[in-house]
Order: structure tokens, then sequence, then C-alpha cells
């Protein structure tokens, strides 16, 4: 386990011997590189599931939800920036969230928690992006072959070959060109699934438009905290300050404007994919819409052509989410095991790091195999991991660093917006783990299908 830092944490000269920091985390990027490592790590293929998210909330709550929480985390992204650029100029340039939470509030515990809620999330996305692109293989596959008699698991472990590959990429700063082709894909597959919707819903075989909420109240509280939890899902990240880190110091107001142009993104992506899909499906949306588009029975909703090219533009994302998330990973595991003085490049470094990662792969796609499930997975990783990370620790670090007076606006918005996500936190957490449970008959062990 990583020691936690001393609480006066040294300038950069200190990171002489961490290679975690010199290479994984190289500092070389411009804001436009932070920009598309931001876009990747927010803007992926789980936008799908807005539609979903929208049917537990309906059209106005769903509308509100997903304008507060995108006001939000914009405000609570920049408040991070902020407290970073600040320990900078105090000579303790932070690179890691869990360093800057330790330092800020003066706590080893919060490193372990820190970091320990950061690598459940990494590899939660680690696996879920296997398993996806696994998916969208089968489903290519079974198209081209109805009668095939490959199995997900089969089409997991090419997806795990990939990624082993492309995993060897040796800085967060190297992937800048694929997640630049990362933004361009998400509005790709964002404009045609939009483009889909709306043809399958001024069809002649249009599905029923249903707009209804449960009929129990009960029922009707869960899913809306579920969706609330998915949405939080959605604009999380947990690694705003390892992608600050890419940036060539001094960094102050680059990241503003990398948070500018992801979020210009969100909003394309976001909105028109949560308008279209629960405008053609309503309250029967699935929790990822390119199936409700391609149902189980009777022909495909819109152009096989068009969906096949969606599939094919996810399927490419999910390759440059996975390494983004793997990237903290990476860096704790080269910290430990890289020699700084070797080189990059070196025979001394370059096994270690080769068999690390490999290894790392080969875990998150013999779980993505193991246990094929991610709908729910998705909800409570929202619940437990981004609120405390995305809606909650940023106020706190502000608060504590720039110490605003008691009687200014933006200490009491702070501390609103904590106190509210945390009750959001706890009742999300609560509703999905319930469904998680609801759900766990359907859960089989290296199933053939994914459960959403």
């Amino acid at each position: 386990m990583e020691d936690p830092p001393t609480p006066d944490p040294l300038p950069d000269s200190s990171r002489e011997d961490d290679a975690g920091a010199a290479f994984v985390l190289e500092s070389k990027g411009q804001w436009w590189h932070a920009g598309f490592h931001l876009t990747t790590a927010i803007v992926g293929p789980t936008i799908l599931t807005l539609p979903y998210a929208f049917r537990g909330l309906g059209w106005v709550p769903g509308f509100l939800c997903l304008t507060v929480m995108g006001v939000v985390t914009f405000y609570s992204y920049q408040l991070m920036s902020l407290v970073l650029e600040r320990c900078e100029k105090e000579g303790r340039r932070h690179i890691r969230f869990r360093e800057l939470a330790a330092d800020v509030l003066g706590s080893g515990w919060m490193f372990y928690f820190v970091i320990f809620i950061q690598t459940a999330i990494n590899t939660g996305i680690g696996i879920g992006a296997i398993l996806l692109a696994g998916e969208c293989l089968q489903i290519m596959y079974s198209n081209l072959s109805p009668n095939g008699t490959m199995k997900l698991y089969e089409f997991i472990a090419i997806a795990t070959v990939v990624m082993i590959v492309l995993s060897q990429l040796p800085t967060f700063h190297s992937l800048r060109h694929i997640n630049l082709v990362s933004l361009f894909l998400s509005l790709g597959y964002t404009f045609l699934v939009v483009g889909a919707c709306v043809h399958a819903g001024t069809a002649k075989n249009a599905p029923p438009k249903d707009y209804s909420l449960e009929t129990s109240e009960s029922a009707m509280v869960f899913s809306a905290f579920t969706s609330i939890s998915i949405i939080a899902s959605l604009y999380g990240n947990g690694i705003l300050p390892e992608i600050q880190a890419t940036l060539a110091p001094p960094v102050a107001g680059k990241m503003l404007k990398g948070l500018m142009m992801c979020y210009a993104v969100i909003f394309v992506t976001f909105y028109s994919a949560a308008v279209s899909g629960y405008w053609a499906f309503g309250n029967q949306s699935n929790s990822n819409i390119l199936k409700s588009l391609m149902p189980d029975e009777g022909p495909s909703l819109a152009p096989t052509w068009l969906l096949g090219l969606a599939i094919v533009f996810v399927l490419l994302q999910l390759f440059a989410i996975g390494l983004v998330y793997s990237q903290v990973a990476f860096e704790i595991m080269e910290k430990k095991s890289a020699d700084v003085k070797q080189g990059m490049f070196s025979k001394r470094n370059l096994i270690p790091r080769l068999v690390l990662r490999t290894i790392y792969m080969i875990f998150c796609g013999f779980f993505a195999a193991m246990l094929p499930f991610f709908g729910d997975v998705n909800a409570v990783v929202g619940a437990i991991g981004f609120i405390p990370l995305d809606f909650i620790l940023p106020m706190l670090l502000y608060n504590i660093s720039f110490k605003p007076p008691r009687s200014s606006l933006i200490y009491w918005v702070n501390i609103s917006i904590m106190v509210v996500f945390t009750g959001v936190g706890l009742l999300g957490a609560f509703s999905s783990i319930r469904q998680l449970v609801l759900d766990a008959s359907q859960f089989k062990l290296f199933s053939s299908n994914v459960v959403d």
C-alpha cells in the first residue's frame, strides 16, 4: 500500500525519484489536451443510458436534474482546479487527487479514502469498458453470422488483447491524439443515435409513447434516486487532478479552457441523446438506448447501417475510455516498480511496465467475462464513488484552502451543495443497491448476455 505524503509536501524537486509522476503523469500538455482528456473521461457511451434515467424522473425533473448536475460539476471542477493552482503557487504542486486531499485536509485517512474510491471507480470503468467493447463485438458478429457459436466471453477476450496492446502507451499525455479522436467519436455516435431515435419515433411501427412514472409512490422515489445516481455517474470523472497534472506548468487558467471545451461537447451530446431517446421510447427506454432501437423481437427500428456505424464508434471510444481511467492504476504501479534514473524506455522499466499493465488488463477482462452486468453497477458507482469525489470534496477543499468568510455567498453555496449531495449520495446508494439485489437473480457467471 502506498504511503500518504507528509503534512507539508515538498515542491516538484522532491519528485525526482517518483516514476509515476515523471513517466505516467509527465507535464507537457496544453489546455486543449486537457479538454480532450476530460471529454473522454466524461462523455462516453454511458450517455446512452440517459433516456433510461429520464424514465425514472419524467420530462421536467429529468431536465432539471441534468442541468443542475451539469452546473454543479462544472462549478465543482473549477473550484478544484483553483485549489490545485493555489497549492502550486505556494510551492506544493499536487498531481494526484489523494495527495491534494491529504494535504489540504491534513489527514492521512483521507489519502486512503480517496485512493480506495479512485481505485474502485477506475477499475470498475476499466472492467465496464472491456465488457461493453466485447458486447459491441458480439452484436456485430451476431448480425454478420446469426448462427455463429462464439460466446460473449470470447469477444471480451479479444477486447482485452486490444487493451493490453494500447495500454503500453507510456504516459497520459501520449493519449492526447487518441482522446481527440474519442471526442469526435462521441459526437458521431450521438448524432447517429439521435437520427435513429427520430426515425424510430416517426415510423409507422413506432413504439407507443408513454411518459408515465411508477404507480407506486415508493417505487417512484427509488426509481428517481437511481436515475439521479446514474446522471451523477455520467458527469463524474474523479481524476481531474491527474488530468490537470498533464498540463505544462504554469497551469493557471488552462483548466478552465479545457472544461469549457468539455462542457460544450457535453451540452450537445447529453441533451440530444436524452431528449431523442426518451421522446421515442418513453418509459420503455432500455438502459442502453441502442437495445431499444434493436429489439430482441422484430426488426430494427432504424437502418441497420446507421446502427452498425454507431456501434463501431462506441466500440472504438470504449478503448480510449478504458485507457484514460487506467492511468491512475498505472502511475501507482510505476511509482513503485520503475526507476526514473534508467529512462522511460530502458529495459529495466519497459519489462515491468509490460508485465504489470498486461496483468492489470487481464484482471479487468476476467472480471468483465465473469460478471457481465453493467446497468445497476453504473448507478451504484455514481452514488458511492463519483458523488463524494466530484460533488462534495471539491467544495470542502475550496472552503478550507481559501477560507471564504462564513457570511459570504460562496461559503454557503458550497456548504449547501455538500449537504444536498451527501443526502443524494446516501439515498442513491440505497436505491441503487436495492435495485442490484432485485436483479441479482438474473446474474450468471460467465453469461453470454450482458445484464443491464
